[in-house]
This record gives structure tokens, C-alpha cells and sequence, in this order.
């Protein structure tokens, strides 16, 4: 895997819940429950480290891109290929 190599992977989150939980892949959107609440930023923290242990990746790879203040977010992952993530995310949703 090159360094260089970046992807995209859209979510949205629902926050609040009682624990962190993958809902589905639909429409090239990756939907999660986060058991955070959407203030301060926790949300949002959270988000990133669920995604990370499920790729695998240190959450220093990510980067909320759009969608700081949404429900709705573009996440880049850098260091892991839209390949891989797609392996992944079949995985992970069956």
C-alpha cells in the first residue's frame, strides 16, 4: 500500500445511541449509529475513531472533509485504497 493513496467514504451518523453500530451501506453511503452526543465536537471524535478500528487505520488517517456540523459527512482516508475500502465495507454489511 503507498502512502499516497487516499479514498472518500460518505456516512451518516446518528448520535446519542447507546452504543457505536454499523446500520448499513446503501447508495455509497456507510450509515452508523455513535454512542456520543452531537456536541462539542464528541460526535464527530467518535465517528472518526469507530470508522478507524474498522479499517484498521490509525484515526490520524482521517479527515472529516464536509459535514462538521451534520449529520451527513465526507470523510478522506489516507493510506488505504477505494479498493481495499470497498473489500471492507462488503465485509463488514455482508
Amino acid at each position: 500500500m503507498l502512502k499516497s493513496e487516499s479514498c472518500r467514504l460518505r456516512v451518516r451518523i446518528q448520535p446519542g445511541a447507546s452504543q457505536n453500530a454499523v446500520l448499513g451501506y446503501e447508495a455509497g453511503i456507510l450509515k452508523l449509529r455513535i454512542a456520543a452526543p452531537p456536541v462539542e465536537g464528541k460526535a464527530n471524535r467518535k465517528t472518526v475513531e469507530f470508522i478507524a478500528g474498522l479499517l484498521d487505520v490509525s484515526p490520524s488517517c482521517l479527515v472529516i472533509k464536509t459535514g462538521l456540523t451534520g449529520r451527513q459527512k465526507t470523510l478522506v482516508i489516507n493510506g488505504l485504497s477505494a479498493t481495499r475500502l470497498n473489500d471492507i465495507l462488503k465485509g463488514l454489511t455482508g
